[in-house]
């Protein structure tokens, strides 16, 4: 599935009437956050969202007017009774962006943001034009919108069984870049994961001397047994991850803290950043279910971790936390 950037250079290289809408503030309760993005073509398919139903429509009338026009529209909407009651959409809230009909002049930006092969920050100047906010020139500017494009993050599933090929290709469908690691030739290999997933097989001796990418990486420990986890954990529960999550039940997860900490390995720090059992507690039984589960809480991790990296590009929610999920010393 191709990110919105790599839609977005795809519709400037065919020289398609397009434009861009971009929510850039948010006060109270909407349906979507700061940074939600669309594309709105004149025959009236949209890619992206700005967060469905009547607020959408209604940017989308203001996207047409701006691609007849010519000139950059803002938006201010309050999202009370009067607006959106037929459609259900009684927010409450007060959704402010921006619409830019005249796109194709930055296509060396969307290019680059569409291959991230490195960390950017691009954004809208007040007077509506789409420039890097990275570059030295940008210091003194007055930007109505910020955003920071990041190469995609790590995920490194330890395991290439059934829980590992059910979590690959969803991962992959959310922007993780993902590498699996095993020692069995038989399950690691493309029958059982897509084309895109990296493979590395042989000895997990030399599996978990790999270094961690520069950009965050996550990890994910579902090999064949315990022993084959624990093993994956001592070299992992140091490794940086920003977040790593291990199979397995609560009695497992004392174990194994019980026996680190007897050990000296990993310590308090690190064995209380371990999320295991991994998962948002879905009442997960199969496999499907328990994928879900696992990514759902990966998701809400990488959001955390994406805040934390960027906290002063395109203010966040302040309402919008990131949970953190249990760990094996709760």
């Amino acid at each position: 599935m191709a990110t919105f950037y790599e839609s977005l250079s795809a519709t400037v290289a065919a020289k398609e009437p397009v434009a861009l809408g971009i929510i850039t503030e948010v006060r109270g309760s909407s349906p979507q956050k700061v940074g939600a993005k669309a594309l709105f073509f004149e025959d009236g398919r949209i890619v992206g969202t700005m967060g469905g139903g009547c607020l959408e429509a209604e940017i989308q009338d203001r996207a047409r007017q701006a691609l007849r026009t010519g000139k950059p529209e803002t938006f201010d909407l309050v999202l009370d009774h009067d607006f959106g009651w037929d459609d259900g959409l009684v927010c409450g809230g007060r959704v402010s962006g921006v619409i830019l009909p005249r796109i194709n002049s930055a296509a060396p930006i969307w290019n680059e943001l569409a291959r991230r092969q490195s960390k950017r920050i691009w954004g809208v100047t007040m007077d509506d034009q789409i420039a890097w906010a990275d570059a030295t020139e940008a210091a003194g500017e007055n930007w109505r919108y910020r955003e920071t494009v990041s190469p995609p993050c790590a995920l490194w599933i330890a395991g290439a069984g059934h829980i590992a090929q059910a979590v690959a290709p969803l991962a992959l469908g959310l922007d993780f870049a993902v590498t699996v690691f095993d020692d069995r030739p038989a399950l690691t290999n493309h029958e059982f994961f897509p084309r895109e997933v990296t493979l590395r097989v042989g000895d997990w001796g030399e599996n978990l001397r790999e270094p961690l990418p520069a950009h965050g990486a996550f990890g994910l420990i579902v090999t064949r047994g315990h022993r084959h986890d624990a093993l994956v954990l001592r070299h992992w529960i140091d490794h940086g991850f920003a977040f790593l999550g291990m199979i397995g039940s609560r009695r497992k997860a004392r174990t194994i803290r019980e026996h680190f900490l007897a050990e000296k390995i990993g310590g308090e720090s690190a064995l209380s950043r371990l999320s295991c059992p991994v998962g948002v507690n879905i009442a997960a039984q199969t496999v499907p279910e328990i994928a879900v589960s696992i990514i759902a809480q990966y998701i809400n991790e990488r959001a955390s971790y994406v805040a934390q990296q960027n906290p002063s590009v395109s203010s966040p929610d302040p309402d919008r936390k990131p949970a953190r999920l249990v760990g094996i010393a709760d």
